[in-house]
């Protein structure tokens, strides 16, 4: 499928300049998903708050993607993919100089869900855009979250060396908008894939689709679903807790706290080289699935009940991020689209609207857990990967059965 009209070559670079400017604003995605939470006790003392407000801030995040995924995706599906890829980018550039300007927490709650919005629209003029150009292939997709998990590798060495330097935190949120204005002027050159021609090849693969049917298929459309919200809430929990449970609870001391963050994210980037090469090999992505959720229960359980040893730690960190961040969540939205070729924006909209019900409700449930003890507000995130792990069974077990 040629993007525009010109030369191979020509549209090859096209190509090349469209994937990396929606790969970079994944790289911004990834500061945007954490950099609330890992400013949380600076942001607590310059609004003097408690660190139970500030959480519940960043629950303005899922709120903001409540309000506008179902939008966001159907609108997709019938308007310019280019014009959510920059609503998205310019939602997140208001929120990183807003941000670090706000004067109140009602206008930092405003800016948080000015947030979810922008990664709402991002999503939705994205994924379907590295699907389409890939005719159908969803391992396009894994690379996304590759750029997402640098970006939360970068961020946390950013914030302990500005808290090390003594020097001011909102300067993590200055180095995020540059990012963003950096990227947007190559956004404005680059040229979408043609809307009239994606419609016809997705109704044509619609014809030839594959995976269960009549009742069977609302049962795993109801357990993709809920996949959505599980693999969302399994990252956005260990990544708001997991510093101070290691500052409180294990004993490190903050660069060591905020490095076992950073090896999550070398996690994730190593579990998306793995999982893109495997996908490229035709691996069943929901035998993959099934792996992932229990190697990421089973690292979460070291953590908890045996993190005080430091190597142990760091090294079921490392696994956590390669099995619970490193493409699982996008693995399931492929195959969410493959259910439904034909409605990509539709789809990817509602998927990660139930991830967004995880932004707004895990910030809350943890701010009040953490009024108990930081420990039980991290542990409970086990249970949600228990529950992810028994829905990614039972859709196999739908696929089998056919």
């Amino acid at each position: 499928m040629e993007i525009a009209p010109g030369s191979q070559t020509t549209v090859n670079i096209n190509k090349w300049r469209l994937s990396l400017t929606l790969y970079l604003n994944y790289l911004i995605h990834g500061f945007g998903i954490i950099i609330l939470a890992q400013n949380m006790t600076a942001l607590g003392n310059s609004w003097n708050v408690p660190l139970k407000t500030v959480s519940f801030v960043i629950s303005g995040i899922g709120v903001g993607r409540l309000i506008a995924y179902l939008i966001t995706g159907s609108l997709a599906d019938l308007l310019s993919r280019k014009l959510f890829v920059v609503i998205g980018m310019l939602c997140y550039l208001v929120f990183a100089v807003g941000m670090v300007m706000s004067p109140s927490i009602p206008v930092a709650y405003g800016l948080a869900i000015l947030a979810g919005i922008a990664n709402s629209a991002l999503d939705a003029g994205t994924y379907t855009t590295l699907v389409e150009i890939n005719h159908g292939r969803g391992d396009g997709t894994i690379l996304l979250k590759g750029f997402m998990s640098l970006g939360e590798f970068i961020l946390p060495i950013l914030v302990a060396t500005l808290a090390n330097h003594e020097w001011w935190f909102g300067w993590s949120f200055i180095v995020m908008a540059t990012i963003i204005v950096l990227n947007f002027i190559n956004v404005l050159t680059v040229r979408f894939p043609n809307h009239a021609e994606l419609k016809q090849l997705n109704q044509a693969v619609s014809q030839t689709s594959h995976g269960p049917r009549g009742f069977k298929k609302v049962v795993a459309t109801i357990l993709l679903l809920g996949y959505g919200y599980t693999s969302m809430a399994l990252m956005i929990w260990f990544t708001q807790w997991i510093t101070l449970f290691a500052q409180q609870q294990l004993h490190f001391g903050e660069t060591a706290a905020h490095f076992i963050l950073s090896l999550y994210s070398i996690g994730s980037i190593t579990g998306v080289i793995i999982l893109f090469i495997l996908l490229n090999r035709a691996v069943s992505e929901l035998k993959l699935l099934i792996t992932l959720n229990l190697t990421a229960v089973v690292a979460l359980a070291i953590l908890v009940f045996a993190g005080r040893i430091v190597w142990l730690a760091n090294l079921a960190s490392l696994i956590f991020g390669f099995a619970a961040a490193g493409g699982a969540m996008q693995t399931g939205l492929t195959v969410f689209m493959k259910l439904f070729p034909s409605h990509h924006g539709m789809i990817t909209g509602a998927f990660y609207f139930f991830g967004s019900i995880a932004s707004f409700t895990v910030p809350l449930i943890t701010g009040l857990l953490s009024a108990q003890s930081i420990a039980l507000a991290f542990s409970g995130d086990l249970i949600v990967g228990l529950v992810g792990t028994v829905i990614v069974i039972g859709l196999a077990g739908l696929h089998q059965t056919k």
